[in-house]
């Protein structure tokens, strides 16, 4: 399909235009990581995985964050809270930041472990400065890995962690650094194909045919996307703007 130039303005509009709708004026923590969250779960163990349309550091600016992050696991019985935040830069370039938050310190381990060391996707992570305790912080370099590709990655390492955590009988100390990593080796060696698959989303409605062509009507209304969707869509229009040489004319 063939874009107009009126279309390749519309979407050069996007990234300014996700920053206006995805801001949170007057929204507590909790209403912000409960506004595109998905939650995963193995053994008993829950993780919350909340996408938040700011930048990083300013989410770790807000007051009383960590006594809010708490009481946000607290009442909904999570172990482990992660925060994808995503925004665009002056150059309307993508950019994605982690900051994973949890009280339990083997728990922790495990998930940074499994994000860090994780090759399919490589999420290319660097430590991100935290003052606040529980809390790990990244930038991600790989800004294709969104919160779909994350969630095998976290599932991979709660089933690590629930087999570290299987103490033979005599021995009560805590699972170690290493009896995580061998755990990690165990799981990621027999992950379910199906796992790359967020189960939890259904699939994207079809696009309509000629949708961004000028003066269609879209009867039917807008499809039902989530802001994720559209930022990852976003990106992928982003990489896809490199100019080319013009053909000449035979």
């Amino acid at each position: 399909m063939r874009l107009t130039s009126t279309c390749c303005t519309r979407l050069a509009c996007l990234p300014s235009f996700l920053s206006t709708i995805m801001s949170y004026p007057g929204l507590t923590t909790e209403q912000m990581l409960r506004k595109d969250q998905k939650v995963t779960c193995r053994a008993g163990t829950r993780v919350a995985v909340s996408a938040v349309y700011m930048d990083l550091e300013a989410f770790l600016r807000r007051p009383d964050l960590l006594e809010d992050l708490n009481a946000f696991c607290q009442t909904h019985s999570y172990d482990a809270l992660v925060a994808m935040t995503i925004f665009f830069d002056a150059h309307s370039e993508p950019v994605r930041q982690l900051a994973v938050f949890c009280p339990h310190v083997a728990l922790r381990m495990a998930i940074c472990g499994a994000l860090e060391r994780s090759h399919s996707p490589m999420l290319k992570l660097t430590p991100f400065p935290a003052a606040y305790p529980n809390l790990q912080a990244y930038l991600q370099g790989n800004t294709q890995a969104s919160r779909k590709k994350l969630l095998p990655l976290l599932q991979e390492a709660l089933t690590a962690y629930s087999e570290s955590m299987k103490i033979p009988a005599g021995q009560p100390e805590a699972a170690s650094s290493e009896q995580v990593d061998k755990g990690l080796d165990r799981a990621g060696s027999t992950l379910t194909p199906g796992l790359s698959q967020d189960e939890d989303d259904p699939p994207l409605p079809p696009t309509p045919m000629n949708s961004l062509v000028d003066e269609c009507p879209l009867d039917q209304g807008l499809p039902k996307l989530s802001a994720e969707a559209v930022f990852e869509k976003c990106s992928q229009i982003s990489l896809t703007q490199a100019p080319t040489p013009a053909l000449s004319k035979k």
